[in-house]
């Protein structure tokens, strides 16, 4: 009898699970991929819904926005595709298979992906060629615990889906020149990405946190930078825009900050801009300590659309300037439509024009309501890829 009784109930249970099964509307895969890409910001639905996107891995480059315009200077059919199979670095004499041979041995337009998850050491400071673009999704690549990247005298080049930590400062030695040639090179700061006399650079889903010095630096007049979806954490100086107080040619830096994650963990400069232009758009601030975005020397800022949530302790102040009496407060920092949480206040600049970005067509981007902030920050940093297709 008991025995009986179970048998119907499982049956009960059997049935209902068919009856929903047959009578609940599937998604089809066209209607899942528009309700995904509700949830994605405008870069990541350039290409993340198309499932054979490794096979099509170029056309990332199709995707920027801002101040980078699109990266079309880096595909074509002479573009070079070359695959990282040897972590090991030779900072002098690279051995074909490394990263660093891809990236300052080949000239033209190449693009490197990764065999398997790596490690990778770098014994000296990774000088990349112009035209060059470092993809890292689908596996997970970390550039840790010595040298990290630097973008020197180049242009048009893209970083994407790479860890970048525990960066040391390095002394002054001989390396791999970004046009392949061994050069000499000075003290470098422990940086994870540093740009001098860079422009046309797209930093894009990287994750960078703990390094000695700061996680991005853009310097000695290097420009038209967009720096989107990257997740920066657990530092201390994160993003310096703008070389030092005496560097004039900084005037004409513009750099687009957008759909990045700040925090936790990180005290100030997100970023700090001197002379030059930032537009900051559409990115979330998980608390700071001193600051989170502060500047000197006369530079424009817009902030827009960004969602700022105040540390329980600490200073509640969104901004900082540096007064310089030569100078004058000639800043302009602008906040417009941005959100404040727990006590969070922006101090705006009285009585000045709010500074427009004046995007080309190719640059433009439409800022979203900042209630979305949350949803188009939730895949900041490096991407979880299947091994399948999704991304």
């Amino acid at each position: 009898m008991v025995s009986h009784v179970i048998n119907h109930i499982l049956w009960r249970f059997v049935l209902i699970i068919v009856i929903i099964t047959l009578y609940t509307p599937n998604l089809s895969a066209a209607k899942q991929s528009k309700i995904n890409g509700l949830k994605m910001n405008v870069i990541d639905r350039c290409w993340r819904l198309n499932p054979e996107w490794r096979r099509h891995r170029p056309q990332l480059a199709t995707c920027s926005v801002g101040y980078t315009g699109k990266m079309t200077n880096n595909i074509g059919k002479d573009l070079i595709h070359y695959i990282v199979i040897d972590p090991s670095d030779d900072p002098i004499n690279p051995k074909r298979g490394t990263l660093r041979y891809g990236a300052s041995v080949i000239q033209g337009k190449v693009w490197i992906t990764f065999q398997r998850d790596m490690h990778i050491k770098l014994e000296r400071p990774l000088l990349i060629s112009s035209f060059t673009a470092i993809d890292g999704r689908g596996v997970n690549v970390h550039i840790a615990n010595n040298a990290c990247l630097m973008i020197f005298k180049a242009t048009n080049i893209i970083i994407h889906g790479i860890r970048v930590h525990h960066c040391k400062p390095q002394a002054p030695g001989v390396v791999m020149g970004p046009e392949g040639k061994v050069i000499p090179l000075g003290h470098v700061d422990g940086d994870a990405i540093r740009l001098v006399t860079a422009s046309k650079i797209w930093i894009d889903h990287n994750t960078l946190y703990n390094c000695q010095d700061g996680l991005l630096d853009v310097t000695r007049g290097s420009t038209d930078v967009t720096i989107s979806n990257n997740w920066f954490r657990d530092q201390d100086k994160v993003m310096l825009l703008g070389h030092d107080d005496g560097y004039v040619r900084d005037q004409n830096m513009k750099v687009t900050v957008v759909y990045n994650h700040f925090g936790p963990n990180c005290n100030q400069r997100m970023p700090r801009i001197r002379h030059g232009y930032a537009h900051v758009a559409n990115n979330l601030y998980l608390g700071w300590v001193q600051y989170a975005i502060g500047g000197s020397m006369g530079p424009s800022l817009k902030s827009e659309a960004n969602l700022f949530i105040a540390p329980t302790i600490g200073s509640k102040e969104v901004t900082w300037r540096k007064s310089n009496h030569n100078n004058g407060d000639t800043w302009e920092f602008h906040s417009v439509k941005d959100a404040f949480e727990n006590g969070a206040s922006f101090t705006v600049t009285k009585g000045g024009r709010v500074p427009k970005p004046n995007y080309s067509n190719e640059q433009y981007f439409k800022v979203v309501d900042v209630n979305f902030v949350r949803s188009l920050t939730r895949s900041s940093g490096i991407l979880g890829c299947s091994k399948t297709s999704v991304c």
